[in-house]
């Protein structure tokens, strides 16, 4: 496709000149009159009358103008497009994170940064702490939402301290205290994540020398949740993942208190395109104010 015989046509037919139309594309009179004349030819009949008083369609140039001029702004905007991707400032964004930040922080992320970035997507891959250092290892994600330390040998920036809370059914005889001792978690049933994503809890009780009475275990922290309001267990999460889950369990303050620190991992900072690190910077930002 000779997009220079489009060009001709269109700036000819909406000038009705080919003088105008060759000012505005840069080239003498009679170049663009050949680029008419070959256009012409490859469709097979007239585009355009031509006298003194100027150039007009023909019937049958009126009905390619139209398609002609649609072809042209897509042709427009996929130059567009290709600049900002030389600027960086078009792309996609791969995001590895567990369910607290994926359900409590990125929707609200992702809108506002979307806000003033249009042309940047994201792709998310949801969960849990194993998954996301298994993501980040083999590089199929461009960062990923961790509990600090984080993986070996990945540079994490520090985003947000976040209690660790005990949760107990609502009618369990523990739930009126104001504190739940950790050793508390011995003797009663416990309900847990699998081992490999267990940091969190696995801290706090083997920094108090407790051993958990596990019960059940699953990869699913809402089912954590469910089951604890059910009776089946007492457990022990972050903060972040019980907003708006006061009304199924009681939370109680664990004693001692405990916190994870949630960070963000970025395997290849340094060559990160600019849309990448203005995303960095924008979520150190937003949980900040936020978080």
């Amino acid at each position: 496709m000779n997009l220079k015989k489009y060009e001709a046509f269109y700036y000819t037919a909406t000038l009705g000149s080919v003088t105008a139309a060759a000012g505005q594309m840069g080239c003498s009179q009679s170049a663009l009159s050949h680029l008419l004349l070959d256009f012409e030819k490859d469709l097979g009949f007239p585009l355009l009358t031509k006298n003194r008083a100027g150039a007009k369609l023909t019937s049958q140039g009126g009905l390619l103008l139209p398609e002609i001029k649609t072809l042209l702004k897509q042709v427009e905007k996929v130059s567009n497009l290709a600049e900002k991707i030389r600027e960086n400032q078009a792309g996609t964004i791969r995001i590895a994170t567990f369910t607290s930040v994926a359900v409590h922080w990125l929707p609200r992320m992702m809108q506002a940064f979307g806000e003033s970035h249009p042309l940047v997507d994201f792709k998310l891959e949801n969960g849990d702490y194993y998954d996301v250092e298994t993501w980040l290892k083999n590089g199929s994600v461009d960062l990923g939402f961790v509990p600090l330390p984080g993986p070996q040998g990945i540079p994490v920036l520090e985003l947000y301290r976040d209690r660790l809370l005990a949760i107990l059914s609502k009618n369990h005889p523990l739930s009126a205290l104001s504190k739940l001792p950790v050793s508390v978690v011995e003797k009663e049933k416990f309900i847990s994540l699998l081992e490999s994503s267990n940091h969190d809890a696995r801290r706090v009780l083997d920094a108090g020398g407790v051993t958990p009475n596990v019960a059940y275990t699953t990869k699913d922290d809402y089912a954590i949740i469910a089951m604890v309001a059910q009776g089946l267990g007492i457990s022990i999460m972050p903060e972040l993942l019980l907003r708006g889950q006061s009304d199924h369990v009681a939370v109680l303050d664990l004693d001692p208190p405990a916190y994870r620190t949630i960070g963000i991992a970025v395997p290849n900072m340094d060559s990160a395109p600019l849309y990448l690190k203005e995303f960095i910077t924008f979520v150190q930002k937003w949980v900040k104010d936020n978080g």
